[in-house]
C-alpha cells in the first residue's frame, strides 16, 4: 500500500490508549494503591517492550524527506528470527540499527534510486521488490540496505565566465545542499573554468567548504570535463565505499584536454555515483551549450546517479536539496556473480523492479555496470 501525498513517515504508527478512571488521589485507600501500582507495573512493561525493540533494530518513527512516496512494509505472520550475537554486541558501541560490515572483493555493491511519474523519490521497498541481472543471468541478491550510510562528496563548481549573473544563486545552492549532510561525511571542492582547481581537500567541515566558496570568482572558460577526471582521481582517497560527485554548471565544455569518450570511460571503471545541476538559458548560442545537457545526463546516467536541467537560478536551491535527500534515500544492492572470471572485461547490469500492487510506473536508476578484476 502506498500514499502519494504530503509528508511521510517511514513507518506505521502504533496508537496505545489506556482508559481509567480518574479519581482524586488518597493515599490512605489500598484499592487505589492497588491500581497505582498496577498501572506502574503496565507502564514498567511497556517500557521494556519498548527497549527490547530498539535493541533488535526496530527504527524509531521518522520521516524520509518532504516529497516522497513512502511504500508500507508487508507485514509478515511468521515470529522474527532471535537477534544474532553480532547484532547485539553492535549495541554496546553502534546505534542498533548499524551491523558490521565486511569486505568482500566478489561481492559487487549496486546503489538504486527509485522514483513515481512525478520524480519523487519512492521509499519503503524490501529486497523482495528486486531482480538483478548480470548480463542475461540472474543473479541472487545476497545483501540488501536502505540505510543512511556516509558518503564521500565531491563538488565540481563551475566558475567559468559564463556564471557571472548565476554565481550568487550557485553558491547558495551549495549551502542548502550542504544541510542535507550527515557528521560522518567527508566532503573535497573542485572550482574549474579555464583548468580546475582543489580549492579543499577532503574535511568533514561545512564551514571550511563553504569559506573557500567565497573567493570562488566567474572567469575564463570551462574546462567541464577535465574537472569531472579531477574529481574521479580525488575519489581515490576518499574512505568510504559510497562516493558521489554534483556537479554545478552552466554549459558544456569548451577547454578540456579530455575527450567525452575518455571521460565515459574513466566513470565507468569507477564506481562513483555522478549528480548535476545544469543551469542552461533557453535560447543557447554556442554549440557547447546546447550540447551540455546531453553530455551531463550521459555521464550521470552511466554511474546511476542524475542529471537535473533547469533555465531559472532561483531553482537550484530546491533541486541542490532533492540530490541530497535522494542520496540518503538509496537502497542498496549486492550480489556475488555466479560466474567469477578475472578478465577485466565491462559486465553489464540491469535492476528491474517488482512493485507492490497499486502504484504508478516506476523509474529506477541504478549503474549500468562494472569492470571485473582483472586477476
Amino acid at each position: 500500500m502506498a500514499r502519494l501525498d504530503g509528508r511521510w513517515s517511514s513507518h506505521p504508527m502504533a496508537e496505545v490508549r489506556s482508559g481509567c478512571q480518574v479519581l482524586p488521589w488518597d493515599p490512605t485507600r489500598s484499592d487505589l494503591r492497588q491500581k497505582s501500582s498496577a498501572i506502574s507495573s503496565r507502564w514498567k512493561s511497556l517500557s521494556l517492550t519498548l527497549l527490547a525493540l530498539a535493541l533488535l533494530g526496530v527504527p524509531a518513527l521518522g520521516q524520509t524527506g518532504v516529497n516522497d512516496v513512502h511504500v508500507m512494509p508487508r507485514e509478515v505472520d511468521k515470529p522474527a528470527d532471535p537477534p544474532k550475537p553480532e547484532m547485539l554486541a553492535s549495541t554496546t558501541g553502534l546505534s542498533a540499527h548499524v551491523r558490521p560490515m565486511k569486505v568482500d572483493v566478489d561481492l559487487v555493491l549496486v546503489p538504486v534510486t527509485i522514483t513515481d511519474p512525478m520524480n519523487r523519490l519512492v521509499t519503503g521497498l524490501d529486497k523482495a521488490n528486486f531482480q538483478l541481472y548480470e548480463g542475461n543471468a540472474s543473479q541472487e541478491i545476497r545483501t540488501f540496505s536502505s540505510e543512511d550510510a556516509p558518503v564521500s562528496l565531491g563538488v565540481i563548481f563551475d566558475s567559468s565566465g559564463s556564471m557571472a549573473s548565476k554565481m550568487d544563486r550557485a553558491k547558495e545552492a551549495v549551502i542548502e545542499f550542504f544541510k542535507t549532510a550527515n557528521p560522518q561525511d567527508e566532503f573535497f571542492m573542485i572550482t574549474f573554468s579555464d583548468e580546475p582547481e582543489a580549492v579543499s581537500d577532503f574535511t568533514n567541515s561545512v564551514d571550511e567548504i563553504q569559506n573557500k566558496l567565497v573567493f570562488a570568482v566567474p572567469r575564463h572558460r570551462t574546462a567541464l570535463l577535465d574537472a569531472i577526471y579531477m574529481g574521479i582521481t580525488k575519489m581515490r582517497q576518499a574512505k568510504y565505499a559510497k562516493k558521489a560527485l554534483l556537479i554545478i554548471s552552466d554549459g558544456g565544455d569548451n577547454h578540456s584536454r579530455y575527450t567525452e569518450n575518455e571521460i565515459k570511460s574513466l566513470v565507468k571503471e569507477a564506481d562513483v555515483m555522478i549528480y548535476a545541476i545544469g543551469i542552461y538559458d533557453r535560447y543557447a548560442s554556442a554549440m557547447e551549450e546546447r550540447l551540455g545537457p546531453q553530455l551531463l545526463s550521459d555521464i550521470t546516467e552511466l554511474t546511476g546517479g542524475r542529471a537535473f536541467t533547469i533555465d531559472n537560478p532561483n531553482d537550484l536551491g530546491d533541486v541542490a536539496t532533492k540530490i541530497g535527500v535522494e542520496l540518503r534515500n538509496q537502497y542498496v544492492l549486492g550480489y556475488r556473480p555466479n560466474k567469477v572470471v578475472r578478465d577485466g572485461k565491462w559486465r553489464k547490469i540491469k535492476v528491474k523492479l517488482l512493485p507492490p500492487k497499486g502504484l504508478p510506473p516506476l523509474r529506477v536508476y541504478a549503474r549500468t555496470g562494472y569492470y571485473a578484476p582483472a586477476e
